[in-house]
């Protein structure tokens, strides 16, 4: 018997579920064995019933073995589907750092909902001034973007923006085969082919306003440490994942450009900001260089770590 999955989206943009679609031939392996009963991405299936005239005071989600939900939470309603989802869902997979961390949009944290309200509708100087939405028909904001395991109890956390598809087939197939999933516990640097030689060689970190030192058509293996060229990479406090099961190098450094931290810490509740900065003392560099230091948090701004500056 096919084994039930519900799938939903919350604070999101829909890249994890692509990340699903990229699974390839993996996903056609496993499909006959999953039924999916509730993924509002890929089909219509209404909270409230199909007509809408059912009982208004109660989602109707239906009851699912597997628990897909990518997105934070930040308002009322992606409050009521989270928990919707951990009621009638036996396991439950926070998919994307968004939803295992808060993602880009716990950035807005360090702003509380008035400035978000004025910067949005009245102070962008692409918007016509216009008065704050006041519908109560309209979902009411939280004071901040949560992870989920904030409000719910989640089971396995699948970080990544989006994860890797080698990471959700793993996770999928571990589950259908009674097993916990074998997913990465490492830095973005253990998995980081380029060249190393310690401590000394950088003083200060600087903006990636131009391109890296290295020779074109060339592997990345004979590529210098872009930390140790000088730019800020996330390597040292990012969660591996992004270079998939196969032994290739991570995605960023393959393009030549740093880490910019997308997997989350190493450690589910790290802090990617005090990590790196001790990583960066560590190693003789000035952390006074480093010119945006609330940007080591823009993936990972849940849990409090990004936060309403005092007035």
């Amino acid at each position: 018997m096919p084994v039930k999955v519900a799938s939903e989206w919350l604070n999101s943009c829909s890249g994890c579920e692509i990340a699903i679609l990229n699974l390839g031939e993996t996903l056609l392996k496993v499909l006959p064995l999953l039924e999916f009963v509730h993924i509002p991405v890929l089909m219509d299936h209404k909270y409230f019933g199909q007509t809408g005239e059912g009982d208004t005071h109660h989602l109707d989600i239906p009851p699912a073995v597997v628990g897909l939900i990518s997105g934070g939470i930040r308002n009322q309603e992606h409050l009521e589907v989270a928990e919707a989802m951990r009621q009638n869902c036996q396991v439950v997979i926070a998919l994307g750092t968004c939803a295992t961390h808060g993602g880009i949009p716990s950035l807005m944290n360090g702003f509380d909902n008035e400035d978000l309200f004025e910067r949005y509708y009245r102070g962008s100087e692409t918007t016509d001034p216009h008065a704050t939405p006041s519908d109560p028909a309209l979902p009411g904001l939280l004071d901040r973007t949560y992870a989920l395991d904030e409000k719910i109890k989640v089971d396995l956390f699948l970080p990544g923006c989006p994860p890797h598809p080698d990471q959700i087939g793993e996770a999928i197939i571990a589950l259908l085969e009674g097993r916990a999933p074998q997913l990465p516990t490492k830095s973005v640097c253990d998995t980081c082919p380029t060249i190393r030689e310690g401590k000394g060689k950088v003083k200060k970190v600087r903006r990636f306003t131009q391109n890296a030192h290295f020779e074109v058509g060339r592997p990345l293996s004979e590529m210098h440490c872009l930390l140790e060229q000088g730019y800020l990479c996330m390597g040292p406090v990012t969660r591996a994942g992004c270079a998939g099961a196969n032994g290739e190098a991570p995605r960023c450094l393959i393009a030549r450009v740093p880490c910019r931290g997308c997997f989350g810490p190493v450690q589910h509740r790290g802090n990617q900001l005090l990590d790196m900065l001790n990583a960066l003392a560590s190693n003789g560099i000035d952390c006074a260089s480093v010119t945006d230091s609330a940007s080591l948090l823009r993936f990972s701004g849940a849990h409090g770590l990004v936060r309403v500056a005092s007035r």
